[in-house]
C-alpha cells in the first residue's frame, strides 16, 4: 500500500528547510518554517518504514509536510552524477489524500527505502518502492516530493545539505 499524495496550489512564496545533523545518531533533520495553515489533513507524523528496518519520518501539519527526517538509514549508494529533477512545479503534497480520523495521529507505511547521493553528499534521492514515472514539487527551497501518476508518495529529494559534522580530534 501507497501514501496518497494530493498536489494543491502553493498560496505566497516557497518556504525554506533548514537540515541539521545530529553527529552522536546519524539522524538528519529538516524542518520547514512555514506559517501556512492548511486544514484537512492529519497533523502529525507518518513513518516510512523500509524491510531492512530503516525509516524515516515526516512532520506533517494540517495534511502539508513540515519536516523530514532520517532516523534510521537505509545503505546509501552514491552515484557519479546524481542531480534533482530539472521539471519542477511549485505546490504542496498534501497527505494523506483522505480525510484524517480527529485521533489520528501518526501513520505507518511499509515500503522499500533507497536512497542515492552525490559524491559531496549534499544532495539525497530517497525512493519510496520500485523506480516509476513521477513529478516533482518543490514543497520549500531544498526539498522536492515526487508524486506518481496515481496521486501516491513516490520520492524525497533534500537539496543543500550541510556537510555531516567533523569528529572533533581527540584532546
Amino acid at each position: 500500500m501507497g501514501l496518497g499524495g494530493r498536489v494543491v496550489e502553493r498560496t505566497g512564496r516557497v518556504p525554506h528547510i533548514s537540515y541539521r545533523w545530529d553527529p552522536e545518531t546519524d539522524i538528519l533533520t529538516g524542518t520547514i518554517r512555514s506559517d501556512a495553515k492548511k486544514a484537512g489533513g492529519l497533523t502529525g507524523s507518518v513513518e516510512l518504514e523500509g524491510s531492512d528496518g530503516s525509516f524515516i519520518l515526516l512532520d506533517v501539519a494540517g495534511g502539508a509536510i513540515h519536516g523530514v527526517e532520517v532516523v534510521v538509514w537505509p545503505d546509501v549508494r552514491t552515484a557519479a552524477t546524481l542531480t534533482a529533477p530539472a521539471q519542477v512545479e511549485s505546490g504542496d503534497v498534501m497527505l494523506p489524500t483522505r480525510r484524517s480520523q480527529p485521533s489520528v495521529a501518526a501513520v505507518e507505511v511499509d515500503t522499500a527505502l533507497t536512497i542515492e547521493t552525490n559524491a559531496a553528499e549534499s544532495v539525497f534521492h530517497v525512493r519510496l518502492g520500485p523506480a516509476r514515472p513521477s513529478r516533482a514539487v518543490r514543497v520549500a527551497d531544498g526539498l522536492l516530493v515526487e508524486v506518481d501518476e496515481r496521486d501516491e508518495l513516490a520520492g524525497l529529494w533534500l537539496l543543500d545539505v550541510p556537510p555531516f559534522p567533523a569528529d572533533e580530534p581527540a584532546a
